[in-house]
């Protein structure tokens, strides 16, 4: 197989991963959470999001958990701002990287954002411009690349022209999402031969779902294409809140054991992940969905 030697996991599990849960977490056990995670080797943390309480009350502390977490050098702690007042916050809290998000399909950005694409733009200029003047990194979000929950399939002309829009504002990376999990190996192939025509691999990364267990599938095809840096959440956590039955993201500790076991370097330590797994499942009082959890769970050993 052709495959990279090193492979950049970016752990976005206590936001994308929590932002769906009815149990709310305290302040606490989110600091403690992301403190164990930092000590794992991951490269980069997604701690929180600045959108406003109301929408995602799970993540309504994120200033107080910024300003708390045990911060290392080598560590990118990033944050999903909406707007310019979500900046000010984000800025206040010192993040080190800025994420901006949108849709690839109308009906799901309107959903998610309450704006057309044409209105988000605008929005998302002023974020990037702002946080550029600050010093800080930005990476963009574009959902629903291989599937809308409301319109189905997305035109990649769509997509195209979305990641071209970002990129013209000046984002470092752009992280191309499979929102409701319902993408291919074939399907991903055909959208990423797309985006080579058009952008650099280096600044394209992979957000894919596993709401129909394709997800580590997924990772392999992407990888066999030359692409090099995944999100994923600790133990599978996540979904969509504007997609119902979407499961949650691929899972951090089920993608480490397979690249761990076709010698592909993350730089993680895999007994640390479980045991960062392991702390945030028993104060959430559930069962977390990754397969690596489900055994561990069942007092299973790994090979």
């Amino acid at each position: 197989m052709n495959l990279p030697q090193n492979v950049t996991v970016k752990e976005v599990g206590p936001r994308d991963g929590l932002q769906n849960e009815q149990e709310m977490i305290s302040t606490e056990d989110k600091v403690e959470w992301i403190n164990q995670l930092s000590e794992t080797g991951l490269s980069y943390i997604e701690i929180s999001s600045f959108v406003h309480p109301k929408w995602i009350p799970q993540l309504g502390d994120a200033l107080e958990v910024a300003k708390a977490i045990k911060r290392k050098e080598d560590i990118t702690y990033a944050a999903l701002v909406p707007n310019r007042k979500g900046l000010e916050r984000a800025l206040e809290a010192n993040v080190d990287e800025v994420s901006i998000f949108m849709s690839a399909s109308e009906s799901h950005n309107k959903k998610n954002i309450n704006k057309s694409i044409e209105e988000t733009f605008p929005v998302l200029q002023e974020v990037v411009e702002e946080a550029k003047q600050e010093h800080k990194s930005v990476r963009g979000y574009i959902s629903t690349v291989f599937g809308c929950p409301y319109e189905g399939p997305v035109s990649i002309d769509h997509t195209l022209k979305v990641c071209n829009e970002l990129f013209e504002m000046g984002i470092d990376e752009l992280s191309i999402g499979d929102t409701i999990g319902v993408a291919n190996p074939v399907q991903v192939e055909e959208v990423l031969t797309s985006l080579d025509k058009y952008f650099d691999k280096d600044q394209l990364a992979l957000h894919f779902h596993n709401t129909h267990g394709t997800a580590l599938a997924n990772v392999l095809t992407a990888m066999q294409l030359g692409y090099h840096t995944f999100d994923s959440a600790l133990g599978g956590l996540g979904g969509c809140p504007y997609a119902k039955g979407a499961s949650g993201n691929l899972a951090t500790d089920d993608l480490l054991y397979m690249l761990q076991g076709m010698n592909v370097n993350t730089g993680i330590d895999h007994e640390r992940i479980l045991e960062a797994g392991k702390y945030i499942q028993q104060k959430m009082n559930k069962s977390l969905p990754s397969h690596h959890m489900q055994i561990l769970n069942k007092g299973g050993a790994f090979l």
